[in-house]
C-alpha cells in the first residue's frame, strides 16, 4: 500500500508525503474521534495515533519511493513517512520557488508538524541527511534522533559544482526505453567505476515517459540550484549543535570517507558510527539488508526510549 498525504511547504509549495505499507495498529483508547466537515490534510495537523514517528528524506534527485523498502519494515512498529522534497518526485516544482537550504529545512519542519510525527527520528540520505541534521540543530523539540547516510560535513567546492553541471549535460536524454536508462546509469555513465545494476534501477525510478522518450521527473537546473546553496560551505557548526542521538552511516565505497565520518561522530555530542559493506553512495538501495542491520539497533534504542 502507498498512501499520499499533501503537505504545505515553505512559500506554499505543495509537497507529497508517502506512507508505504500499513501503519502500525493503534490502541483504540488513544484514537481521536473524526471531526465533521471536509478534510483538509494540507492545512491541519494529522493526529499521531500510533507509535513514534520517522521522517525519511531522500537525497538530491531522489524521491520518496526510494525509501519504500525501509518504510515498509519500519511501519511494522512505527509511523514512517517519506517526503518527496520540493522539485522532486510528485511534489511541486515551481520555476520561481526557492531551492535554498532554508527552504528544504522549513519543508521538513512543516512536514513533521502537519503530519503529527514529532518528536520524530529523521533518516536522511545525502542532501536529505544535511537537511535532517540542520533541522535537528534548529528545532530540537521536533527531533528525537537522526540517521545521517553518506553525507559529508566538509565543503565540496566550486570544482564539484562544475563537475555536476558537466555531468547533467552528458546525459543522453531523452532515453528511448527504461532499459536504456538502466544501462546508461548502471554501466555506461562515466561516473560508474564498475557495473552497478542498483544504480541503474535507482535512476530508472526518477524517470517519466513523454512524447519523445524518458526524461527525469526533476529539472536539472533546479537540482543545481539546490546543490549550489550547500556545496561551497562546511556544515560542522550545525552538526555540533545536534543534541539528540545521531548515527553516521557510510557505505564502504561511498562518498563519505571513514576518517571524515569518524570526525563527524566525534563532533556530534551523541554520535555513533556504522558502515555497510559492499555498498556505495546509495547505501539503502545497494544493500537493503546490510542497511537495515546497521540502523535497526539505533532505531530500537531511540524509538523505544521514554
Amino acid at each position: 500500500m502507498a498512501r499520499r498525504i499533501d503537505v504545505n511547504g515553505a512559500g506554499g509549495v505543495r509537497l507529497a508525503a508517502w506512507e508505504f505499507g500499513d501503519p502500525p495498529k493503534a490502541d483504540p483508547a488513544t484514537l481521536v474521534p473524526e471531526q465533521p466537515g471536509p478534510p483538509d490534510r494540507a492545512a491541519q495537523p494529522v493526529q499521531q495515533e500510533h507509535g513514534p514517528g520517522v521522517l525519511l528524506l531522500h537525497g538530491l534527485m531522489g524521491r520518496a519511493s526510494h525509501w519504500a523498502s525501509t518504510a515498509r519494515w519500519l511501519s511494522e512498529r512505527h509511523r514512517a513517512v517519506a517526503l518527496d522534497q520540493r522539485g522532486h518526485g510528485q511534489s511541486d516544482k515551481p520555476p520561481q520557488a526557492a531551492f535554498t537550504r532554508e527552504a528544504y529545512v522549513e519543508d521538513a519542519e512543516a512536514a513533521l508538524e502537519q503530519l503529527g510525527l514529532a518528536p520524530a527520528v529523521l533518516i536522511g540520505h545525502a542532501m536529505g541527511a544535511l537537511t535532517a541534521w540542520q533541522l535537528a540543530a534548529r528545532r530540537p523539540d521536533l527531533v528525537r534522533g537522526v540517521i545521517i547516510c553518506d553525507m559529508r560535513a566538509s565543503a565540496l567546492g566550486a570544482a564539484s559544482q562544475r563537475e555536476w553541471a558537466d555531468w547533467f549535460r552528458a546525459w543522453p536524454v531523452p532515453f528511448a526505453t527504461l532499459a536504456d536508462v538502466r544501462k546508461w546509469f548502471g554501466e555506461d555513465d562515466p561516473w560508474v567505476e564498475r557495473p552497478n545494476p542498483a544504480r541503474g534501477e535507482f535512476y530508472a525510478e526518477v524517470m517519466h515517459e513523454g512524447a519523445d522518450g524518458w526524461r527525469p521527473v526533476f529539472d536539472p537546473d533546479q537540482m543545481l540550484q539546490s546543490r549550489e546553496t550547500w556545496v561551497y560551505d562546511a556544515h560542522w557548526e550545525e552538526l555540533a549543535q545536534v543534541r539528540c542521538p545521531a548515527l553516521v552511516v557510510r557505505g564502504l565505497d561511498g562518498e563519505l570517507g571513514r576518517a571524515e565520518a569518524q570526525e563527524m561522530v566525534r563532533v556530534l555530542p551523541r554520535g555513533e558510527y556504522a558502515e555497510v559493506a559492499d555498498a556505495g553512495h546509495l547505501v539503502h538501495y545497494d544493500q537493503p539488508e546490510g542497511w537495515r542491520a546497521a540502523i535497526e539497533p539505533f532505531l530500537d534504542a531511540v524509538l523505544t526510549s521514554p
